[in-house]
């Protein structure tokens, strides 16, 4: 009986290191790493948008009169006027420019230059602008023209006649 315990130890000794093997393989194994959070989708903002460019100057109209308000627009345009009215030119004009030189040339009839007046302005949207000639004596009766020039660059005119 001897033999058999001494055999039953040798088991046991030899079965030992297997069973504590055995149970360390059954423990839990070490969780896995949490798997990296999916990216988050950039999200493309829109190119900002500008400011649409200010439209350029240009001169939207022309009239002639013997009054202009406080908007300085000609109260009542005409084409017929008195020799001892003071002419008004309203110039009405849009857009936008750091500087426009505006000119009033004034003929008679014959061509001849009776007056030249220039305004150097900075539009900034819808204007007015404007001109006059006037004679202490009255103007001679016949046919006149007013032409309106931007930095020297004829824009339009206007006729008149004074009786």
């Amino acid at each position: 009986m001897h033999r058999h315990v001494l055999r039953l130890a040798a088991v046991a000794a030899l079965a030992a290191p297997l069973a504590l093997g055995a149970c360390k393989r059954s423990e839990t194994a070490p969780a896995a790493p949490a798997p990296a959070p999916a990216p988050v989708p950039k999200v493309e903002s829109p190119p900002p948008t500008a400011a649409p460019a200010p439209a350029p100057f240009r001169v939207t109209s022309i009239e002639v009169g013997n009054a202009v308000n406080a908007d300085r627009r000609v109260t009542a345009p005409t084409a017929t006027l008195a020799p001892g009215d003071t002419i008004y030119t309203s110039v009405a004009s849009d857009g936008s420019a750091p500087s426009v030189t505006l000119t009033a040339r004034w003929t008679f009839e014959d061509g001849q230059v009776v007056d030249e007046t220039t305004q150097t302005i900075a539009p900034r949207g819808p204007a007015a602008s404007e001109f006059h000639i006037s004679n202490a004596g009255g103007l001679p009766p016949g046919r006149y023209q007013v032409e309106i020039l931007a930095d020297g660059k004829s824009v339009g005119t206007q006729q008149f006649e004074v009786r």
